[in-house]
Protein backbone atom coordinates (compact mmCIF):
# COMPACT_ATOMS: atom_id res chain seq x y z
CA UNK A 1 0.00 0.00 0.00
CA UNK A 2 2.86 2.29 0.86
CA UNK A 3 4.65 1.60 -2.45
CA UNK A 4 1.42 2.12 -4.38
CA UNK A 5 0.94 5.54 -2.78
CA UNK A 6 4.50 6.52 -3.66
CA UNK A 7 4.02 5.54 -7.31
CA UNK A 8 0.72 7.47 -7.47
CA UNK A 9 2.30 10.62 -6.02
CA UNK A 10 5.30 10.35 -8.34
CA UNK A 11 3.04 9.94 -11.36
CA UNK A 12 0.92 12.94 -10.35
CA UNK A 13 4.04 15.07 -9.81
CA UNK A 14 5.48 14.12 -13.19
CA UNK A 15 2.16 14.89 -14.87
CA UNK A 16 1.88 18.29 -13.18
CA UNK A 17 5.48 19.18 -14.11
CA UNK A 18 4.83 18.17 -17.70
CA UNK A 19 1.71 20.31 -17.86
CA UNK A 20 3.57 23.25 -16.32
CA UNK A 21 6.43 22.97 -18.81
CA UNK A 22 3.99 22.67 -21.69
CA UNK A 23 2.10 25.72 -20.48
CA UNK A 24 5.30 27.76 -20.17
CA UNK A 25 6.12 27.01 -23.81
CA UNK A 26 2.81 28.51 -24.96
CA UNK A 27 2.78 31.58 -22.73
CA UNK A 28 3.02 35.13 -24.15
CA UNK A 29 6.59 36.40 -23.96
CA UNK A 30 6.35 40.04 -25.08
CA UNK A 31 6.35 42.21 -21.93
CA UNK A 32 5.84 45.50 -23.82
CA UNK A 33 2.86 47.05 -25.60
CA UNK A 34 4.75 47.22 -28.88
CA UNK A 35 3.41 44.86 -31.52
CA UNK A 36 5.92 42.33 -32.81
CA UNK A 37 3.99 42.04 -36.08
CA UNK A 38 4.68 45.15 -38.15
CA UNK A 39 3.77 45.97 -41.78
CA UNK A 40 6.40 45.11 -44.36
CA UNK A 41 6.55 47.08 -47.64
CA UNK A 42 7.74 45.28 -50.77
CA UNK A 43 8.59 46.95 -54.09
CA UNK A 44 8.25 45.37 -57.53
CA UNK A 45 9.52 46.89 -60.78
CA UNK A 46 7.65 46.31 -64.04
CA UNK A 47 9.24 47.34 -67.34
CA UNK A 48 7.91 48.12 -70.79
CA UNK A 49 10.19 48.92 -73.74
CA UNK A 50 8.96 51.27 -76.46
CA UNK A 51 10.36 52.19 -79.86
CA UNK A 52 11.47 55.82 -80.05
CA UNK A 53 12.32 58.21 -82.84
CA UNK A 54 13.36 61.78 -83.39
CA UNK A 55 9.80 62.92 -82.73
CA UNK A 56 9.32 60.84 -79.59
CA UNK A 57 6.77 58.02 -79.73
CA UNK A 58 4.75 57.14 -82.80
CA UNK A 59 0.99 56.77 -82.55
CA UNK A 60 1.12 52.93 -82.52
CA UNK A 61 3.72 53.00 -79.73
CA UNK A 62 1.60 55.43 -77.73
CA UNK A 63 -1.35 53.08 -78.14
CA UNK A 64 0.75 50.11 -76.95
CA UNK A 65 1.93 52.02 -73.91
CA UNK A 66 -1.57 53.30 -73.12
CA UNK A 67 -2.90 49.72 -73.28
CA UNK A 68 -0.14 48.59 -70.89
CA UNK A 69 -1.05 51.35 -68.44
CA UNK A 70 -4.67 50.19 -68.57
CA UNK A 71 -3.72 46.55 -68.08
CA UNK A 72 -1.51 47.42 -65.11
CA UNK A 73 -4.28 49.63 -63.66
CA UNK A 74 -1.86 52.50 -63.19
CA UNK A 75 -2.98 54.64 -60.27
CA UNK A 76 -2.17 56.43 -57.04
CA UNK A 77 0.82 55.00 -55.20
CA UNK A 78 2.61 53.86 -58.38
CA UNK A 79 5.87 55.47 -59.41
CA UNK A 80 6.82 55.88 -63.05
CA UNK A 81 10.29 56.53 -64.43
CA UNK A 82 11.93 56.52 -67.87
CA UNK A 83 15.26 55.00 -68.81
CA UNK A 84 16.17 56.59 -72.14
CA UNK A 85 19.78 56.47 -73.38
CA UNK A 86 19.01 59.33 -75.80
CA UNK A 87 17.36 61.45 -73.07
CA UNK A 88 14.86 62.70 -75.63
CA UNK A 89 12.54 65.47 -74.33
CA UNK A 90 9.93 64.46 -76.92
CA UNK A 91 9.88 60.86 -75.66
CA UNK A 92 9.56 61.97 -72.07
CA UNK A 93 6.76 64.39 -72.95
CA UNK A 94 4.79 61.72 -74.81
CA UNK A 95 5.07 59.25 -71.92
CA UNK A 96 4.26 61.94 -69.36
CA UNK A 97 1.06 62.86 -71.20
CA UNK A 98 -0.12 59.24 -71.20
CA UNK A 99 0.71 58.86 -67.51
CA UNK A 100 -1.08 62.10 -66.67
CA UNK A 101 -4.37 60.52 -67.78
CA UNK A 102 -4.05 58.28 -64.73
CA UNK A 103 -2.94 61.08 -62.41
CA UNK A 104 0.71 59.93 -62.34
CA UNK A 105 3.78 62.13 -62.74
CA UNK A 106 7.05 60.87 -64.21
CA UNK A 107 9.81 60.69 -61.61
CA UNK A 108 13.41 61.67 -62.15
CA UNK A 109 15.84 58.78 -62.20
CA UNK A 110 14.92 55.19 -62.97
CA UNK A 111 15.72 52.16 -60.80
CA UNK A 112 18.16 49.57 -62.05
CA UNK A 113 16.43 46.84 -64.08
CA UNK A 114 17.58 43.62 -65.69
CA UNK A 115 18.44 43.47 -69.36
CA UNK A 116 19.97 45.91 -71.80
CA UNK A 117 17.97 48.52 -73.66
CA UNK A 118 18.19 47.99 -77.39
CA UNK A 119 19.21 50.88 -79.69
CA UNK A 120 16.25 53.05 -80.60
CA UNK A 121 14.29 52.06 -77.51
CA UNK A 122 13.36 53.58 -74.17
CA UNK A 123 12.27 51.72 -71.06
CA UNK A 124 9.28 52.69 -68.95
CA UNK A 125 9.71 51.46 -65.37
CA UNK A 126 6.66 51.11 -63.14
CA UNK A 127 7.46 50.68 -59.45
CA UNK A 128 4.61 49.32 -57.34
CA UNK A 129 4.68 48.79 -53.59
CA UNK A 130 2.55 46.46 -51.51
CA UNK A 131 2.20 46.24 -47.73
CA UNK A 132 1.48 43.15 -45.65
CA UNK A 133 2.02 41.85 -42.11
CA UNK A 134 3.87 38.52 -42.18
CA UNK A 135 2.97 35.97 -39.54
CA UNK A 136 -0.55 37.19 -38.88
CA UNK A 137 -2.69 35.89 -37.34
CA UNK A 138 -0.54 34.25 -34.68
CA UNK A 139 -2.26 31.91 -32.20
CA UNK A 140 0.89 30.18 -31.00
CA UNK A 141 0.37 31.20 -27.35
CA UNK A 142 -2.21 28.61 -26.35
CA UNK A 143 -1.67 28.72 -22.57
CA UNK A 144 -3.99 30.52 -20.16
CA UNK A 145 -1.04 31.19 -17.86
CA UNK A 146 0.73 34.52 -18.24
CA UNK A 147 3.33 34.87 -15.51
CA UNK A 148 5.17 37.72 -17.31
CA UNK A 149 1.97 39.69 -18.04
CA UNK A 150 2.98 39.74 -21.70
CA UNK A 151 0.93 40.51 -24.78
CA UNK A 152 -0.02 37.68 -27.10
CA UNK A 153 2.08 36.96 -30.22
CA UNK A 154 -0.82 38.15 -32.37
CA UNK A 155 -1.13 41.47 -30.53
CA UNK A 156 -1.52 44.25 -33.11
CA UNK A 157 -2.26 41.91 -36.02
CA UNK A 158 -5.76 43.27 -36.64
CA UNK A 159 -4.80 46.95 -36.56
CA UNK A 160 -1.59 46.60 -38.55
CA UNK A 161 -3.14 44.26 -41.14
CA UNK A 162 -6.04 46.66 -41.73
CA UNK A 163 -3.62 49.59 -41.97
CA UNK A 164 -1.50 47.74 -44.53
CA UNK A 165 -4.60 46.82 -46.54
CA UNK A 166 -6.20 50.28 -46.54
CA UNK A 167 -3.25 52.66 -46.91
CA UNK A 168 -3.48 54.32 -50.32
CA UNK A 169 0.27 54.56 -50.79
CA UNK A 170 2.25 51.81 -49.02
CA UNK A 171 5.38 53.98 -49.27
CA UNK A 172 3.83 56.24 -46.62
CA UNK A 173 4.36 53.45 -44.07
CA UNK A 174 8.12 53.92 -44.55
CA UNK A 175 8.22 57.69 -44.77
CA UNK A 176 5.19 59.96 -44.57
CA UNK A 177 4.41 62.72 -47.00
CA UNK A 178 6.19 65.98 -46.29
CA UNK A 179 4.17 69.18 -46.32
CA UNK A 180 5.05 72.29 -48.26
CA UNK A 181 5.08 74.42 -45.12
CA UNK A 182 2.63 76.91 -46.61
CA UNK A 183 -1.11 77.30 -46.07
CA UNK A 184 -3.43 78.03 -48.99
CA UNK A 185 -6.06 80.40 -47.60
CA UNK A 186 -8.53 79.87 -50.45
CA UNK A 187 -8.80 76.15 -49.67
CA UNK A 188 -8.10 76.28 -45.94
CA UNK A 189 -11.22 78.36 -45.23
CA UNK A 190 -13.66 76.43 -47.43
CA UNK A 191 -15.29 74.57 -44.56
CA UNK A 192 -15.62 77.75 -42.47
CA UNK A 193 -17.15 79.74 -45.35
CA UNK A 194 -19.59 76.92 -46.09
CA UNK A 195 -20.71 76.84 -42.45
CA UNK A 196 -21.14 80.61 -42.27
CA UNK A 197 -23.06 80.88 -45.55
CA UNK A 198 -25.45 78.04 -44.77
CA UNK A 199 -29.06 79.07 -44.29
CA UNK A 200 -30.26 78.54 -40.69
CA UNK A 201 -32.61 75.58 -40.40
CA UNK A 202 -35.33 77.57 -38.58
CA UNK A 203 -35.41 80.53 -40.96
CA UNK A 204 -38.44 79.20 -42.90
CA UNK A 205 -40.42 78.49 -39.74
CA UNK A 206 -41.52 75.19 -38.30
CA UNK A 207 -43.33 72.67 -40.45
CA UNK A 208 -46.87 71.81 -39.45
CA UNK A 209 -47.40 68.18 -38.63
CA UNK A 210 -50.40 66.19 -37.53
CA UNK A 211 -50.47 65.05 -33.91
CA UNK A 212 -52.94 62.22 -34.45
CA UNK A 213 -54.21 60.11 -37.28
CA UNK A 214 -56.89 61.61 -39.49
CA UNK A 215 -55.99 65.24 -38.84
Amino acid sequence: MHNTTKRTLAGALALSMGLALGACGGMPSNPSLNSLKQPVVERTNYTFDVQTGSGGLTIPEQQRLAAWFEAMELGFGDRLAIEDPMMSPATREAIAQLAARHGILVSDGAPVTAGMIQPGQARVVLTRSTASVPGCPDWSASSDMNYTNGTSPGYGCAVNSNLAAMVANPEDLIEGQSGSGTTVVSTGTKAIDSYRNQTPTGEQGLKASATSEGE
